[in-house]
């Protein structure tokens, strides 16, 4: 049992481009750092600097909106060809809606993935361009194991990687940092059949480990200080061969469809 972790965002990470090498990138900035990598490392890395280096962002300029597009876009007050975008990204739309003090509304969507977000995680800030926009990478989870073999082959070290975004929660106000890809990082952890520290046996409990790592990596980060990596060391963990969908509920389990 961890009984004290650290959290470090690495510092020095440039801005990413299409193409970039991350594992090189960060590599470079941990030894710079003085960090290096240790067994059991865990590394929180931002969506948006994989969906910049594998070359996701979409020109606004390239879209053409579809007549559902345009239906949203008149509703909502939003760009019928960032509306268009959304819904390529979204295997469903679950709710939409514009509050009286809001100037642009919201599409609650199913993402391609399985998670439910806003505007199916579509996003066009902190990327430094004009008249586009970004999506989510198409396999986070290829792309945090990608990272990963490359850091260790590097280091040395047997470490997890975690692919996080910024997602709001149902009757919850603000965002918190979740986990949508994973390498080596187990989503829960299943504590059904131990027991609770007066021997009662445990029926439910199942800590959600990625999305906790996820969380608590924003504590380190800001928006407006290009830290998109923080280095997570001191958890006591198992390695898994898990998946950024296996912390989805199972449909025939969701008592809110």
């Amino acid at each position: 049992m961890s009984l004290s972790v650290s959290l470090t965002a690495i510092p020095g990470i440039p801005d990413i481009r299409e193409g970039d090498d991350l594992a090189a990138i960060i590599g470079d900035r941990l030894d710079a750092a003085g960090l290096g990598l240790r067994h059991g490392d865990i590394l929180c890395v931002a969506q948006k600097v994989f969906s910049k280096a594998e070359g996701c962002i979409i020109p606004l300029a390239t879209v053409t909106p579809s007549d559902e597009a345009r239906r949203y876009a008149d509703e909502l007050n939003k760009d019928a060809r960032k509306v268009e975008v959304v819904l390529r990204e979204s295997t469903r739309v679950v709710r939409s809606f514009r509050r009286p003090d809001q100037n642009e509304g919201t599409m609650i969507c199913e993402h391609r993935l399985g998670f439910i977000s806003a505007n199916a995680a579509v996003d066009e800030s902190n990327f430094g361009e004009e008249s586009a926009v970004m999506v989510l990478p198409p396999d986070p989870d290829a792309s945090c194991a990608a990272l990963r073999e490359a850091l260790h082959a590097r280091f040395g070290a047997e470490i997890g990687v975690v692919m996080t975004d910024t997602f709001g929660r149902p009757w919850r106000l603000g965002q918190v940092n979740v986990a949508i890809g994973l390498s080596k990082v187990p989503a829960t952890i299943r504590e059904q059949g131990n027991t609770d520290a007066w021997g009662r046996p445990l029926q439910v409990t199942e800590p959600a480990l990625a999305d906790e790592i996820a969380a608590a990596s924003g504590l380190v980060v800001r928006k407006d200080g290009k830290t998109p990596a923080v280095l997570l060391r001191g958890l006591d963990w198992t390695p898994a061969e898990s998946r950024g969908a296996d912390i989805l509920r199972k449909k025939q389990e969701d008592m809110f469809r």
